[in-house]
C-alpha cells in the first residue's frame, strides 16, 4: 500500500497482529521509468522485494510506541510553555516593563510575584522590586528601573490569561512526568546506563529509549543507527568528487534531544572527552557543527553501551591531544625510516 503521512499506521497495526509486515521507505524505491499506474508500482515493488533490494523500516513494538507518544507529547507541552512565556515577554515589552532583562526567566518565583502584584493593581516600581526573593534581592535597584513603565488594565488582563495558561501547562507537565516515571519502570536499568554519559539526563535518556527501543540488535552497526537518527553526514559523489550535503534527514525527536545534550556538554568547559571534542570543533567549524558531531558521539556511545550492557567510560579530556601527539610521532618516525635511518625511541626518565 502506498501511503503518506500517518495513514499507513491503521492497516499496519492491524496486520502486524497476524503476519510479518514491512514498512518500506518510498525514497528508497525508484519509480519505473514508463507509464505509471498503481498496478505497475505494485509489480515493481514486488520485483524489488524478490531481488532483496527492499529493506523494512524500523517500526517499534506497541510498548515502545506508547512511550513515544508520551515523550513526544512532553516535548510539545514544553514548546507550549516556551511560546506562552515568549508572548508574556512581548506583552511586557509593549508596556515598557523590562523584567526579563534582569530576571533569568519570567516563570521564577520572584518574577511571578511581581507580575501578580502588577495584575492586582500595584504600580509602584519600588514596592514591586521588594517582592524579590533569594538572590534576586541583590538586583533590587535594577528591578526598580526595569519595572518602571505604563502597565495598564489591558496589559493586566492579558498577563492574567497568559499566566493562567502557563500554570495549566506546568500542571500538565508535572502530571505527565509522573506517568512517564511509571511507564519507564521496565527500562530503569537502561536509563541508569545512559545517564552515565555526560550531558544525558533523565529526560534525554527517556527519549533515547522511546525512539530507539533500547534494542540495538535492530541496527546492524552504530553508523546505521546514526544515519537513521539523522546525525550522520550525507554523501553525494559524482565523477569521483565528493560534495558536502549536510546531515541526512532522520528522527527529528531524537536528534533534537541529542543536540540539546551536546549543548549541555559544551558548557562543561573541557572536563571530559565530549566537552573537549565540543571545544575543539567549535573553534574550527562553529557551534552548530560541533553540537551535531558531539550528538553523533553520544549516540555511538549509546549503541555500544546498550549492546554490551555496560556504563559509559570516558576517554579523558586530553585523549584527543594524546592521540594527535602519538600520530605525529609515528609520522616523523616513518619519514626518518624512509630516508634510511634506524629510529629508536627512548622514554624520558620520570
Amino acid at each position: 500500500m502506498e501511503s503518506t503521512s500517518t495513514y499507513w499506521k491503521a492497516p499496519f497495526y492491524c496486520l502486524e497482529e497476524m503476519m510479518e509486515v514491512w514498512l518500506a521507505n518510498a525514497a528508497h524505491i525508484k519509480a519505473i521509468p514508463r507509464r505509471k499506474t498503481d498496478v505497475r508500482d505494485a509489480e515493481w515493488i514486488a520485483q524489488l522485494l524478490e531481488c532483496g533490494l527492499v529493506r523494512p523500516s524500523f517500526v517499534p513494538p506497541p510498548d515502545i510506541r506508547r512511550l513515544r507518544m508520551l515523550t513526544r507529547y512532553r516535548v510539545q507541552l514544553m514548546g507550549d510553555r516556551t511560546r506562552e512565556a515568549t508572548r508574556l515577554e512581548l506583552m511586557l515589552e509593549d508596556a515598557s516593563i523590562k523584567l526579563s532583562v534582569v530576571a533569568s526567566s519570567l516563570t521564577t518565583v520572584s518574577a511571578r510575584a511581581m507580575l501578580n502584584a502588577l495584575i492586582a493593581g500595584e504600580r509602584d516600581p519600588a514596592v514591586l522590586a521588594e517582592l524579590a526573593r533569594g538572590k534576586m534581592r541583590a538586583k533590587i535597584p535594577a528591578l526598580t528601573e526595569a519595572l518602571t513603565g505604563h502597565f495598564d488594565a489591558g496589559h493586566a488582563q492579558l498577563a492574567r490569561s497568559m499566566l493562567h495558561r502557563l500554570e495549566l501547562v506546568e500542571d500538565a507537565l508535572a502530571e505527565l512526568d509522573a506517568v512517564l516515571t511509571t511507564a519507564f519502570a521496565p527500562w530503569s536499568h537502561q536509563l541508569e546506563l545512559l545517564q552515565t554519559i555526560p550531558g544525558v539526563g533523565e529526560k534525554v535518556a527517556q527519549v533515547i529509549v522511546a525512539e530507539t527501543g533500547a534494542d540495538m540488535s535492530r541496527f546492524p552497526t552504530a553508523a546505521q543507527l546514526a544515519a537513521w537518527a539523522g546525525v550522520a553526514p550525507g554523501v553525494h559523489e559524482s565523477a569521483g568528487k565528493h560534495t558536502a550535503v549536510g546531515t541526512r534527514p532522520g528522527n527529528k525527536w531524537l536528534t533534537a534531544m541529542l543536540v540539546e545534550a551536546a549543548g549541555s556538554v559544551g558548557r562543561m568547559k573541557g572536563k571530559n572527552y565530549l566537552a573537549a571534542q565540543h571545544a575543539r570543533l567549535t573553534a574550527r567549524r562553529g557551534m552548530s557543527r560541533a553540537q551535531v558531531a558531539v550528538a553523533h558521539s553520544i549516540l555511538v556511545s549509546t549503541y555500544y553501551m546498550l549492546l554490551r550492557d555496560e556504563p559509559y567510560r570516558d576517554l579523558g579530556a586530553d585523549w584527543l591531544a594524546r592521540r594527535n601527539d602519538e600520530a605525529h610521532t609515528r609520522r616523523l618516525v616513518a619519514q626518518l625510516e624512509k630516508l634510511g635511518h634506524n629510529v629508536t625511541l627512548d622514554q624520558p626518565a620520570a
